[in-house]
């Protein structure tokens, strides 16, 4: 917890402020009993009305300034809290895009959007609370102890003698809060994942009539985190009792032996009645225990989870090199050497000992079937992950010996599920290059056969594409992942199948708009008539290279290519 609170520094003076002013409410509330035995005693009882005019005054006077103390806390308060979430989520924000994917994949996505979101409104919350009144409770409980003994000693015991058990019991509660919070928490987790698959694959659900079932999917889960929230709620309802309880035999004493010492004129009847005063206020803050710790046992538990995601060290070392990479000489040029990876936690290697290179400017078709290893090849190359053995040499440079930006600038790259995101399909498209002008948007949306398309738009360029591209359809959102990839003017341009939903003649345009470009391609293909076109073929079996040549001499040597052309109708009787 100290780590996120860590974001609280560049907002230190306005909260010490907060807690100032908070402070001043809390002198005011201490002093109020005093001053009302001042009118019992010296007003009241003396039957003197200056007195109770001028200590009256004294007490309309400080309440005023605690009233306008209260105004300008909550102002300053909220704006420490406020700001404090923003600067928390906005890191929280950057650490997960500087995860490598396989710290990713430590969290589930759900998970992620509860901590950037519940997890830091839960501390955003207890901040607020803590310069506002959370904080004023427990000082309210000192400090009414200890004005107590200053007013009278011997009946100031009575309010003590329970603090020992007190204490005992609200540490037990944190304890119990923060472990049942943080149980919560993961079924608020479970809740948002089972809602994001839900409004994800909505279409799919009213395709196959899963409605029903996913309907009762989602209560199980709810009815899950209600159990939980309502057993973590129902133990803290015990602290309020148990506190009353204890607070009200502290002042049955206080009342008893009070009495017997006006009976005896030992002490004031004012005296009595601040020490009254004094043990509502401490059972009026107690009462605000059970609140106070709720509050705290989740901002704790979501302290902890979000906590968990900043101490995460990324997996990719950068690392810096003062060489000039040679660009010049051999453009695009990539190579595999002995190259095996296995993803984290898996025991059964994906690619084993591959091995090819591609020449600058040539194009690679890379096939086999599903599950082969050929999405992960490309993924090793930007270093998405790092190779468990091997080296990949890009430029004749090792990656790993690349500045991990100036990597990845080299690189365009279409992945295999088209992706897309709320904005115009221009805003879409200069991701590949944010500072691109019209002429360059317009030159890539040609390339990849999509201009025409874009044009028929009601709105052309400033055309709003839906979440996820709802409102394309599948080749319209791959033209465009394409265009995206060309504006990049990478060295390599990395097609991850991204041409399965486009008709032959789409495709066949597409490669010949290509032609020309400089980049070295790698084409992630199901299809003969595509791969047949490309300077090589690599073909993938189970992770290892099962054959690397032309077409033709594929046809002549692999009996597994062979098979393939020949149930695409690709070779001829």
């Amino acid at each position: 917890m100290r780590e996120i609170f860590s974001y609280i520094k560049p907002y230190k003076w306005t909260a010490m402020f907060a807690l100032c002013l908070m402070l001043l409410e809390l002198f005011v509330e201490l002093v109020q009993p005093l001053i009302m035995a001042k009118v019992i005693d010296e007003g009241v009882r003396a039957q003197n009305p200056e007195m109770i005019w001028q200590w009256g005054a004294v007490l309309l006077v400080l309440s005023f300034v605690a009233f306008i103390a209260g105004i300008v806390n909550s102002y300053f308060s909220s704006h420490t809290a406020q700001s404090f979430a923003f600067d928390l989520r906005n890191a929280m924000f950057e650490k997960i895009q500087s995860f490598t994917l396989a710290t990713y994949q430590k969290f589930s996505t759900a998970s992620l959007i509860t901590r950037l979101t519940n997890d830091v409104t839960q501390v955003q919350t207890v901040l607020f609370m803590s310069l506002r009144i959370m904080l004023r409770a427990p000082l309210a409980v000192v400090g009414s102890i200890v004005m107590a003994f200053v007013v009278n000693a011997q009946l100031a015991l009575f309010l003590v003698i329970g603090a020992p058990i007190i204490f005992v019991f609200l540490v037990v509660m944190v304890a119990k809060g923060v472990s049942y919070f943080g149980r919560v928490q993961k079924r608020v987790d479970r809740l948002n994942r089972v809602l994001q698959e839900n409004l994800q694959a909505i279409r799919l659900v009213k395709a196959y009539l899963r409605g029903t079932y996913e309907a009762s999917r989602f209560e199980q889960v709810a009815s899950r985190l209600k159990i939980d929230t309502v057993k973590a709620l129902r133990t803290m309802e015990y602290i309020m009792p148990v506190l009353l309880f204890i607070m009200n035999m502290s002042l049955l004493a206080v009342l008893w032996f009070g009495t017997k010492q006006i009976a005896a004129g030992t002490t004031p009847l004012g005296d009595i009645v601040a020490i009254v005063n004094y043990a509502m206020r401490m059972t009026g803050s107690f009462s605000m225990f059970a609140f106070i710790i709720i509050f705290y046992a989740r901002a704790k538990a979501s302290a902890d989870r979000m906590a968990e995601v900043l101490a995460v060290e990324n997996e990719v070392e950068v690392v810096t090199t003062s060489e000039e990479t040679p660009h010049k000489a051999n453009f695009g040029e990539l190579a595999f050497e002995n190259v095996s990876f296995t993803y984290p936690g898996a025991e059964k290697p994906v690619l084993s000992n591959v091995s090819f290179q591609v020449k600058s400017g040539e194009k690679l078709a890379i096939m086999g079937a599903t599950g082969a290893g050929k999405s992960t090849l490309l993924q090793l190359i930007p270093r998405f992950y790092d190779v468990t053995s091997g080296q990949i040499s890009v430029e004749g440079k090792d990656v790993q010996q690349w500045e991990l930006q100036e990597l990845r600038e080299t690189i365009g790259y279409v992945p295999q599920q088209s992706l897309l995101f709320t904005g115009s399909i221009a805003d879409n498209i200069r991701w590949g290059d944010a500072q691109a002008g019209m002429d360059e948007v317009l030159k890539a949306t040609m390339q990849a056969q999509i201009h025409a398309s874009v044009e028929d738009f009601p709105n052309g360029y400033d055309t709003r594409v839906g979440q996820k591209g709802v409102n394309l359809s599948g080749g319209q959102k791959q033209r465009l992942s394409i265009a995206r990839a060309l504006l990049r003017k990478g060295h390599l341009l990395m097609l991850d199948d991204s041409t399965s939903a486009l008709d032959v003649k789409t495709e066949q345009a597409l490669w010949e708009a290509l032609s020309d470009e400089r980049a070295t391609m790698l084409v992630v293909t199901q299809k003969i008539r595509t791969a047949k076109e490309a300077d090589r073929i690599l073909l993938i079996d189970e992770g290892e290279v099962v054959a690397y040549g032309t077409h033709d001499e594929l046809l002549q040597s692999s009996r597994l290519y062979k098979k393939i052309a020949i149930s695409q109708q690709e070779v001829e009787e």
